[in-house]
């Protein structure tokens, strides 16, 4: 897990009600965040620290780079050689060529020489810090900045910010209930910080009030509050501290619905965590809305953890697959048993439609009673173990069974996903895609099975290398696990032979 400093812009327009945001959206290819719409920003770089005497005033410089780069809005009071609109257009095209270059490739930066010689603005404002939950194989420690449209003096349209297509698709002004209202009827991405900010702004009664209680927020996140992290209306993502497997250290509990909730996955086994989960649940409910009971996906520990502990602190039934209730602790209350095709309701969705619900898919495989679940109003898919945004996935025998994770898999291709929310790791745009690549990067692996037991075949201890060469090797504990599946799979196929540990390849 890695950390990156960052610095987002706040771009407003007009007063009290009529202040609207500027929001970006960004190219659908891009990994992180890739078809949502965003506050302009980008992280600290070299040529940001080496104009900044100390780190809060390389995050200003950063901002005011940002500024320039992503919208054309530009707050220096520049030398007129350098205020002509073909010069700075010019400088913006290199600054955006720079980001697009190879790591250990990027030219000069064009900032420092455009800068050189101008006033600094002063500092735009800062309206709070907010750390990415550790969920995310990478997490931004970001500042946001608020910045007044009226404010910028100069740029390559005037005070007024532009968009060219790169990283960005496109930019607008958005009216806080606006966005919300598009975001609420699944018409728009926003990324979860946004979410927070859009909804302050639309409640609070003028901009002061707005800057106080975001900060409030952003302080009580740091104070180890659990942020409401939501990629998509109506499923809030909390990644809670639990003994579960590297590279993770948490597993996402979410809380479905808008006026009745259902708790999944509260795997924590820890009092403190199971306190901030129990205060973010006192948050949620607090306008109304009503906690249904707890949903469990499967049995494994950093699932259930916690289970008991709310079940008898909240009076909650706890409702999952057979298999899996009959497995967990006793001491909670239990509930009706799910299966395939199970559904549960959930009331209105929060753009106001009726009939909401979950619906209970059977996926074994990685654990026999496994259950995803799918919500009707948004196609959004819970899918606990089945996938990972930041690693693999362990399928181990007797319990994991490969050709039944495999049949698990391409069963949730058959359903109309879009946002995947898994257990470990971000939740993912386009569902359907990350199933496919799980299922090539299976096929790819059996591939290199099949050529190892060819070439000579042996001990599993002998094949681990050659099979996950790509593996670190202080993780060949659990490949292990999942090449027996591989193996076991083949051997069910007529394709693989065992005798005294070591494995050959069949003629077929």
């Amino acid at each position: 897990m890695s950390r990156r400093t960052a610095a987002a812009l706040l771009i407003t327009h007009g007063e009290g009600r009529e202040r609207r945001v500027f929001l970006c959206e960004r190219a659908p290819e891009l990994r992180f965040f890739g078809g949502y719409w965003a506050l302009p920003g980008g992280t600290v770089g070299d040529e940001d620290r080496a104009l900044a005497p100390d780190d809060g005033a390389a995050l200003q410089t950063c901002a005011h780079r940002e500024l320039f780069e992503e919208t054309g809005l530009l707050r220096h009071a520049l030398p007129a050689t350098r205020t002509g609109g073909e010069h700075l257009r010019k400088v913006r095209e290199l600054l955006l060529a720079r980001d697009r270059a190879e790591p250990g490739q990027e030219p000069p930066s064009a900032w420092p020489g455009l800068i050189a010689g101008a006033l600094p603005p002063l500092p735009l404002r800062e309206l709070c810090r907010i750390e990415t939950p550790p969920f995310a194989p990478v997490r931004y420690d970001t500042t946001f900045y608020h910045v007044p449209v009226e404010a910028c003096t100069a740029g390559t349209a005037g005070p007024r910010p532009t968009v060219w297509k790169g990283e960005l698709v496109q930019g607008r002004f958005w009216y806080p209930q606006q966005a919300l209202a598009s975001w609420r009827n699944g018409d728009l991405l926003l990324v979860p910080p946004v979410v927070v900010l859009l909804e302050h702004l639309a409640r609070a009664a003028d901009f002061e009030h707005f800057a106080r209680e975001i900060a409030a927020t952003a302080n009580g996140y740091r104070d180890g509050h659990l942020h409401q992290v939501r990629f998509s209306p109506g499923i809030v993502l909390a990644p809670l501290r639990t003994p579960t497997l590297p590279p993770a250290t948490t597993t996402n509990c979410y809380v479905v619905g808008h006026e009745r909730l259902w708790v999944v996955d509260p795997g924590s086994p820890h009092e403190h965590e199971q306190a901030r989960l129990s205060a973010l649940l006192d948050e949620l409910t607090a306008g109304g809305a009503r906690l249904e009971g707890l949903l469990v996906t499967h049995h494994h520990p950093d699932h259930v953890g916690g289970v008991v502990a709310l079940s008898r602190a909240r009076d909650l039934p706890v409702r999952g697959h057979p298999l899996t209730l009959a497995r967990l602790e006793p001491g909670f209350r239990p509930g009706a048993p799910l299966d395939e095709g199970g559904r549960l309701a959930l009331g209105r969705s929060p753009d106001g439609n009726p009939g909401w619900e979950l619906l209970a898919i059977h996926t074994p495989g990685h654990d026999r009673g496994h259950l995803c679940f799918r919500d009707s109003r948004y196609g959004a898919v819970l899918v606990g173990d089945m996938l990972s945004t930041i690693s693999t996935i362990v399928v181990d025998p007797p319990e994991g069974h490969l050709a039944t994770y495999l049949q698990s898999l391409e069963r949730l291709l058959r359903e109309p996903l879009t946002t995947l929310y898994p257990a470990h790791g971000p939740a993912q745009r386009d569902g359907h895609r990350l199933v496919k690549q799980y299922l090539r990067h299976r096929r790819q692996r059996e591939t290199s099975l099949v050529q190892a037991l060819r070439q000579g075949g042996g001990a599993i201890e002998q094949l681990l290398p050659k099979v996950y060469w790509d593996a670190d090797p202080a993780g060949y504990r659990f490949a292990a696990r999942s090449l027996l599946a591989g193996l076991q799979k083949l051997q069910e196929e007529g394709r693989a032979t065992e005798a005294g540990g070591r494995w050959a390849a069949t003629g077929r």
